[in-house]
């Protein structure tokens, strides 16, 4: 279970990198073309009036997503290769999706132009297929390689370190590439960064595909239905439907957070963006000081109320963060109360929504005779991209708000009140995700699992 959670090491570096620095990257503000960056792409609301060019690519791509998703699942769950239905595609996919993350930031023309324009957006897409191929099919392997609910308690808890971690260190960029600007420019100081994560990362995700073999742990029938069929009696399932849509408002809100926090630090907080560095890594230091303890928790209270908390303490701290500048407090007071508001919530929400998913995902192949995980985590990843593109859509429209200046320029740091409008909308969708997965009947998703491991336990009895 420890070398399965290090797969998820690599991929959360690699979507880290898109998170964090996608925006940072090609809308880069005035101090960072003062220090040498390039505008790659027309900047400023110059789409319909509300849309930045990044925000409608990176929506865009979310109608690929669309496809791809219960695509890949369904053709991992249909699998019938030796190996397993899960590993081959994982190990297809690592060193694609590495090289298009590298190949993402290197825009060919060095001044604002439409080729600039087609090249994000083909290996935005690219990006996506790829890292689905790898997600999806990983993710199935959380309730097939988790027997028993302490076995995925175990997983979730672990996979959530490793993403947390991998989220830390895709922001690592802050501290290294001031390190190599002077000596081979603003760009590739980003870039070179981003080569040595993605080498971090395939390694990583890697090393669960040659050291794991599935078929040790994992003896399930292969899927009959087809994509439309198994998608159509997935979404059937009342509970998912709950789940996947709390699950999207956590995305979006969580996104919010980390695609903002650089400007927060910088715009809001007025401090040195290498506090960015500071702050995350503090924050996940303290949440994963929180992870010990969650399973007993959960054993307590139950994975829904805890979700539901995890929810509005996450909201909490983006109250926090929306009343900087509102409160007579230094920044770096502001930066401490979010770190620590936000840890047990993120601890909460980063180990136990897998978890939810794995039950599901059983009690509804108990129900139907059906071995669908695939697809089940499908939608979970597909919620959780389209949650993270909407957030960037969001945000670049938002953070500009009130700024002084044109829209069509690019200095979407310029205003503060767009900041404190992000922290808002965040607050709105956690608040609005604890709200609809209040509607999730744990108790019943629970009590078909028992029926199965109940019906076992007499069998071994006679």
């Amino acid at each position: 279970m420890i070398i399965f959670a290090i797969g998820q090491l690599g991929w959360s570096i690699l979507s880290g990198i898109i998170n964090a620095w996608l925006v940072t990257f090609y809308l880069p503000t005035t101090g960072d073309m003062e220090s040498g960056a390039v505008q790659y792409i027309k900047p400023g609301l110059v789409v319909f009036g509300f849309l930045t060019i990044l925000g409608l690519i990176t929506a865009v791509s979310r109608i690929f997503d669309a496809v791809t998703d219960p695509w890949i699942a369904n053709l991992s769950d249909r699998s019938t290769n030796k190996r397993g239905r899960r590993i081959p595609f994982m190990q297809y996919a690592a060193i694609p999706l590495s090289v298009v993350t590298v190949l993402l930031f290197c825009a060919p023309v060095e001044a604002i132009s439409g080729i600039n324009v087609a090249w994000i957006s083909v290996f935005i897409v690219l990006f996506y297929l790829f890292m689905t191929m790898y997600c999806t099919p990983y993710n199935a392997l959380i309730s097939e390689f988790g027997k028993t609910q302490d076995d995925r308690m175990f997983i979730s808890t672990a996979i959530s370190l490793t993403f947390f971690a991998g989220t830390l260190i895709a922001y690592t960029p802050f501290v290294f590439s001031g390190m190599l600007r002077n000596a081979v420019g603003f760009g590739w100081s980003y870039r070179i960064c981003f080569i040595a994560l993605a080498v971090i990362a395939c390694i990583a995700m890697l090393l669960p595909t040659f050291l794991l073999k599935e078929k040790e742990f994992v003896d399930t029938k292969p899927s009959n239905a087809n994509m439309f069929k198994s998608l159509g009696a997935t979404f059937k399932n009342r509970d998912f439907r709950v789940f996947v849509s709390s699950d999207i408002m956590y995305w979006i809100g969580l996104t919010l957070f980390q695609t903002g926090l650089p400007f927060f630090v910088k715009v809001s907080m007025k401090l040195d963006e290498g506090y960015t560095m500071i702050f995350m890594g503090g924050m996940t230091v303290l949440s994963a000081a929180f992870y010990p303890f969650v399973s007993g928790l959960v054993r307590k209270f139950g994975k829904k109320r805890l979700t539901i908390i995890g929810f509005l303490g996450l909201a909490l701290a983006y109250v926090i963060t929306a009343l900087i500048g509102v409160l007579p407090l230094p920044g770096i007071v502001f930066g401490i109360l979010i770190c620590v508001i936000a840890a047990f919530p993120m601890a909460l929400l980063g180990i136990i929504p897998q978890s939810i998913v794995a039950d599901v995902a059983e009690a509804d192949g108990i129900v139907t005779g059906e071995n669908r995980e695939g697809m089940f985590f499908a939608a979970r990843t597909f919620a959780m991209k389209w949650g993270q593109s909407l957030a960037m859509l969001i945000f670049t429209s938002l953070a500009i708000i009130g700024a002084a200046k044109d829209a069509s320029l690019n200095d979407i740091t310029a205003s503060a009140f767009g900041m404190t409008v992000v922290a808002i909308v965040a607050v709105a969708f956690c608040v609005l995700g604890a709200c609809i997965l209040a509607l999730y009947n744990e108790k019943k998703v629970l009590g078909t699992i028992e029926t199965k491991y109940d019906g076992v336990k007499n069998e071994t009895a006679e």
